[in-house]
């Protein structure tokens, strides 16, 4: 069992879940929360993620959770995704990389259990993954050029990577066949076979952002570089395998 969620957090999400109970009623299928907060890994600059899914999306339900909604995510930053139950076969292909994810690690708070017969197909994941990789590298060289100056906000763009590379580098494995691994266990794993000191520095000093918000100076502009890196072997790898 996952650690408890803090309870300012707790208590918002709560909330909400009650207000979009209210707000959408028998078309609420399932309140299903993923990521760092469904795994107890919420960290300073986590967002908290819940997936609402839906029998049908109207507008005037959706007005009547607007304020909820607001609320939330100025409380706890609360980002929603609000999915149709007809859409989840299929959007679990289109974006295979996160719902493999959301299938690893997640908590139903509200209704049954819609991840616990999906499946995502090899190909989609592997198709998947090449993308979120590329689209990851260019996002990657824009925040270079655009931060690379400022430490301060190069140090929030290296926290803002670690859910794209964790989350690939589990897909990798799994597409490996190799036992289940959080994503950080995951990206580790793959950055120990690489056998470069500085790659690993890299990640701790992700890990330190992702908690704090902020690095030391100095520190900031050599891990990000390092970041690149080990976003170029990850998509060298996932163009190799087939």
């Amino acid at each position: 069992m996952p650690p408890p969620l803090p309870e300012e957090i707790q208590r918002h999400l709560d909330m909400f879940v009650a207000a979009a109970q209210t707000a959408f009623g028998a078309d609420l299928a399932a309140a299903v929360l993923f990521g760092s907060a469904a795994d107890g890994q919420l960290r300073a600059t986590s967002d908290v993620n819940l997936l609402l899914l839906l029998k049908r999306f109207t507008p005037q339900a959706a007005d009547a959770l607007r304020a909820p909604l607001r609320l939330a995510h100025a409380a706890i930053d609360l980002q929603v995704m609000f999915l149709l139950e007809s859409e989840l076969t299929q959007a679990a292909d289109a974006f295979a990389v996160k719902f493999a994810d959301i299938i690893a690690r997640h908590r139903v708070l509200l209704g049954n259990d819609p991840f616990a017969s999906l499946h995502t197909s090899r190909d989609a994941v592997l198709r998947r993954l090449r993308q979120v990789l590329l689209n990851q590298q260019v996002r990657m060289r824009e925040r270079y050029m655009l931060l690379s100056l400022n430490e301060e906000q190069l140090a929030g763009a290296i926290a803002d990577a670690a859910g794209p590379l964790r989350s690939a580098a589990a897909s990798l494995a799994q597409l490996e066949g190799k036992s289940a691994l959080s994503g950080k266990q995951a990206l580790e794993a793959f950055v120990d076979q690489l056998g470069e000191p500085a790659l690993h520095a890299a990640l701790q000093t992700m890990s330190v952002a992702r908690e704090t918000a902020r690095l030391a100076p100095g520190q900031a502009l050599p891990a990000f570089t390092s970041l690149m890196t080990i976003t170029e072997r990850l998509r060298e790898h996932a163009e190799q395998m087939r």
